[in-house]
């Protein structure tokens, strides 16, 4: 291991020769100055892993040498030693982005747990999370061969969730490949309980989880008539983003309801987004409203009537809201959002839908700059969080909770990255779609999808006598056989919604409470 090296600077630094004999003893290099200029010169001059800074010196005091040092190596962390204990030092040592305080007289074990914390730190968190892994391992495997309910499974995917994410924080790549392997074999299994039980999903069944075509009645309108409400629906927005924008949100709301809901087949937004603004599932909404659905076939776009079915939903209910419905694809349409943000308080209900996770994702599979941002998981959540921290919907939240406005954070279906292909062969009416194929004449092996002979069983339109639907499973998506390798090389690794996975049929649907 290289042996670490500590810039030691103080005007008493005589004194602090036991201190300097123990470090050196337990393997640290010491280099050792007695006044400030030679301190901010010698972090000039060579590479150092952390500084300890009297603050009390002749000269050049602490707090000046510590804003000369951080202009030189602002990366290097600098331990703040003084013998002062006023709040007004303390302050300023602290808002000029030291990385701990000690209060002299120091022991040598004080300095030692000051170096484990902050160079060491990385280390010994990244070795505690992958024990503690480790340890959960087993413990989720057996949850995996265990779940019996939709519940089960939420509660095993929250989990692969939160190991994910703190793997991915504590850069602990061995152990994230073996989480990888688990979570696939989480999927594995999560298909088969699907294929078991989604048709009874729609029955009176006691274990079935609260779909996205019922959220509307269930959750939202319940929430609005208690109080005025904004509804922010992140198109393809799965867990583990929420989780990654969590900490953000925490600040300014109470989470008061942290659900996992499921979307519905085909997850793709022309079926599951249309079924949670109508409050119906795809078939209902042909029948009740044919001017407002279309088809796979059928020519146009197949959800540019969202507003029209939210607002036949609040009549259909007798809400008599003052409402506003705002989609956020563009540059355009943002603004018209931010002029809105003044007037939350004069709206029961507010909707803003936001396409840019949806957009991402796309344009990861279009572009190969995005490809290389999101190459993976990890770069596609971190994409996630840098859009939330720096687009309107953040700002949007802040204002919500200042003006006590309560928040549903949810979406209509997540996304799964894609890496086998599976050969399908379909008429030219075959749908397009990766994870999902609809039509008459597919050609297909069986034991490779979830097959629906009969739509309407599942509350699907059915266009035809013979039409069907397939849906693949776990990391799969579908391939025609003309041009094989060039459409498998350029759909491979890609993020497709449509079929079955955790990633795309549990998604988060978040109640939040201002803090104020």
């Amino acid at each position: 291991m290289r042996q670490i090296k500590i810039l030691w600077v103080d005007d008493e630094i005589e004194l602090l020769k036991p201190h300097v004999l123990f470090l050196e003893k337990k393997g640290y290099s010491v280099t050792s100055v007695n006044n400030g200029e030679d301190g901010v010169q010698a972090l000039r001059d060579g590479l150092f892993d952390i500084v300890f800074l009297d603050e009390n010196m002749p000269g050049l005091s602490g707090l000046d040498a510590l804003q000369k040092m951080k202009e030189i190596r602002s990366e290097v962390p600098i331990v703040m030693i003084t013998k002062s204990e006023e709040e007004q030092i303390m302050e300023e040592a602290i808002g000029s982005k030291i990385r701990d305080y000690l209060i002299k007289p120091v022991n040598p074990n004080q300095i030692l747990l000051a170096l484990k914390k902050n160079i060491d730190h990385s280390r010994l968190v990244s070795e505690k999370t992958t024990s503690s892994y480790q340890r959960a391992f087993s413990e989720i495997g057996m949850q995996i061969n265990d779940c019996r309910t939709f519940k089960d499974w939420a509660d095993v995917y929250k989990k692969l969730v939160y190991w994910e994410t703190e793997l991915q924080q504590d850069k602990v790549g061995d152990m994230e490949e073996v989480l990888q392997m688990q979570k696939s074999s989480a999927n594995t299994e999560f298909f088969k309980f699907v294929r078991s039980n989604y048709k009874d999903w729609f029955q009176d069944n006691e274990d079935k989880p609260l779909l996205i075509h019922q959220a509307m009645k269930n959750r939202v309108l319940p929430l609005a008539d208690e109080g005025k409400t904004l509804l922010v629906v992140i198109d393809n927005f799965r867990f583990d983003q929420y989780w990654m924008i969590k900490p953000f949100l925490s600040e300014i709301f109470e989470i008061e309801r942290e659900e996992v809901i499921s979307s519905i087949l085909p997850t793709a937004t022309q079926y599951a987004r249309n079924a949670f603004f109508a409050g119906l599932m795809p078939s209902e909404i042909e029948k009740i409203y044919p001017k407002l659905w279309l088809n796979d076939e059928d020519e146009g776009g197949k959800n540019l009537h969202e507003e029209e079915l939210f607002a036949s939903t609040l009549k259909r209910f007798g809400k008599q809201y003052k409402w506003f419905y705002q989609k956020v694809t563009n540059h355009d349409s943002e603004r018209k959002a931010i002029e809105k943000e003044n007037q939350l308080e004069e709206y029961q209900l507010s909707v803003l839908v936001y396409n840019f996770v949806d957009m991402l994702s796309h344009a990861r599979t279009e572009m190969n700059v995005i490809k290389e941002l999101a190459a993976d998981e990890s770069a596609y959540r971190s994409l996630t969080v840098s859009w939330f921290q720096h687009s309107s919907i953040r700002q949007m939240l802040k204002s919500a909770a200042e003006k006590g406005i309560n928040v549903i954070l949810t979406t209509d279906h997540g996304s799964v990255k894609v890496t086998n292909p599976i050969k399908v062969i379909g008429d030219r009416k075959t749908t397009t779609n990766l994870r999902y194929k609809h039509g008459r004449n597919l050609n297909y092996k069986a034991k490779e999808v979830f097959e629906v002979s009969n739509p309407s069983e599942i509350y699907l339109p059915t266009p035809h006598v013979s039409s069907k639907f397939i849906f693949a499973k776990e990391q799969d998506f579908f391939a025609y056989p003309n041009n094989y390798n060039y459409y498998v090389n350029y759909y491979k690794d890609t993020f497709q919604h449509g079929g079955v996975s955790l990633e795309e049929m549990l998604i988060p649907f978040i109640t939040l409470k201002p803090k104020n």
